[in-house]
């Protein structure tokens, strides 16, 4: 028997990769002066939507075999910005960064919602 849903190790994996996002676009943002730096990107939230949406509501259902663990690092080599053949856009990575930190507060938010109705069952009710 499950006590919880699945939806703790699914917002906990969500709050992983904005941790490591936020770390990636920090290493963005320190060598954007670096010769020859190639900015990075992190990709995962289109599996993340994806396993919320194949949640079972029944035992009889298919199971959904994603990885949704997995994270996939990529080099952003597409443009260079620079004289010194460095892509990292400035302005791009803080709209990257804003964008993120409204993320992970979105899922910190609903963590603790979740927190929220445990503590109420556990109190019955009051």
């Amino acid at each position: 028997m499950k006590l919880f849903s699945n939806t703790f190790q699914i917002l906990e994996q969500g709050l992983n990769y904005s941790s490591l996002k936020q770390k990636v676009i920090a290493n963005n943002i320190a060598n954007v002066d670096t010769p020859n730096f190639q900015a990075k990107d992190v990709q995962f939230r289109t599996e993340f939507h994806q396993a919320l949406q194949a949640y079972r509501t029944d035992p009889r259902h298919f199971e959904f075999k994603g990885s949704t663990n997995k994270f996939f690092m990529t080099t952003k080599n597409d443009l260079v910005y620079n004289h010194n053949k460095n892509n990292v856009d400035l302005d791009q990575e803080m709209s990257d960064l804003a964008q993120n930190q409204i993320y992970y507060n979105a899922l910190v938010e609903r963590l603790n919602g979740k927190f929220n109705s445990l503590k109420t069952v556990i109190k019955g009710g009051k």
